[in-house]
């Protein structure tokens, strides 16, 4: 870790097998907390080449506890987190409104780090039993239309890093892998992020792979469509613009979004939304991230029926009908 370390102070970036064997190395518990610390501490200083994203998540991949959903096509909706806005669980929800609307989902999650709450918080909160089971997750997705990928259990990597992680309490290298590294690699996914940088570089990956893809930025610095200012897309049709308009709704204060204090906070707040009993900035904020998915998925529908869909699913308790189902599959 010495050399990795100067390495760092020096300026110098690795290539992806440098960076690769790295992750390995961590993974395999060759490093104690105080120098895994010292590395996340020393990367978060600059940022992140392409190569270096390459590489980490090629380790984290080549260990993971890998699952076949391919049959299902289901997609995932994910957001790196580290944007510090601490807002309620808004790809989460999102998750279970595509599952109501018919959009199979394979959903990667993880404790919050930087957050009060991630949505593993909240499902585990609520009663929701984390799977590995292969057959146990075709069930929840054969009868939910959606299943719960919970990281660590499927990354080792992640049991090495998670109590640094919890203790540094900022993002690292770890919240851009997140979206990269779900264990069943769907072929569609609409991906959250906390800067236009890392956008670009997940684009790279995602035209590498000819994935069906989505790319969202708030330009006011949230990984989420939020409605609170102008979003940045990115997808396999190009890149533009949107504001709240595209999606025919108002503006939202981000107050409107607080996502809490404590975990059992986060977790009324999600169960009021998805009892259809947000508030309208709430509704409006996980409906757009709906049916910008739904368009992600149905790539040839129009963004009013996409919003359709994903109305029908939350107000006529279609997603809550998955999540209590999901809950129900142990």
């Amino acid at each position: 870790m010495k050399s990795i370390l100067s390495h760092l102070y020096q300026h110098k970036t690795f290539t992806k097998e440098e960076a690769k064997a790295i992750l390995i190395d961590i993974a395999s518990g060759k490093y104690n907390h105080s120098q895994i610390a010292s590395f996340l501490t020393a990367f978060i200083m600059r940022n992140i080449t392409l190569d270096e994203l390459r590489g980490f998540r090629e380790g984290l991949l080549s260990l993971c506890h890998k699952i076949d959903l391919s049959a299902y096509r289901a997609m995932d909706v994910c957001g790196t987190g580290g944007d510090g806005k601490n807002t309620f669980n808004i790809s989460t929800l999102t998750s279970f409104v595509l599952a109501g609307a018919g959009v199979p989902v394979s959903k990667h999650g993880n404790y919050g780090v930087s957050s009060v709450s991630g949505s593993s918080n909240v499902l585990e909160f609520l009663g929701v039993r984390f799977q590995t089971d292969e057959t146990k997750l075709k069930t929840q997705l054969s009868q939910a239309g959606i299943c719960f990928l919970h990281a660590p259990l499927f990354h080792p990597a992640m049991k090495q890093v998670a109590p640094v992680r919890k203790e540094l309490g900022v993002k690292t290298f770890f919240n851009m892998l997140g979206p990269l590294v779900n264990p069943s690699q769907p072929a569609v996914q609409m991906t959250g992020v906390f800067n236009l940088e890392l956008a670009r570089m997940y684009q790279y990956l995602f035209q590498e792979e000819n994935m069906q893809y989505c790319i969202v930025h708030a330009m006011d610095g949230f990984d989420e469509i939020t409605l609170t200012a102008d979003c940045k897309i990115i997808n396999n049709e190009g890149e533009q613009i949107m504001t709240e308009k595209y999606f025919k709704f108002d503006k939202v204060d981000h107050n409107e979004l607080h996502g809490g204090n404590t975990v059992e906070e986060s977790a009324t707040i999600f169960l009021q939304i998805i009892n259809g009993k947000g508030t309208v900035a709430q509704n409006h904020v996980v409906l757009a991230n709906a049916a910008m998915a739904i368009k992600t998925y149905y790539p040839d529908i129009t963004i009013s029926q996409a919003i359709e869909r994903a109305t029908e699913s939350l107000l006529a308790l279609k997603a809550k009908q998955s999540f209590t189902i999901l809950k129900e599959i142990q």
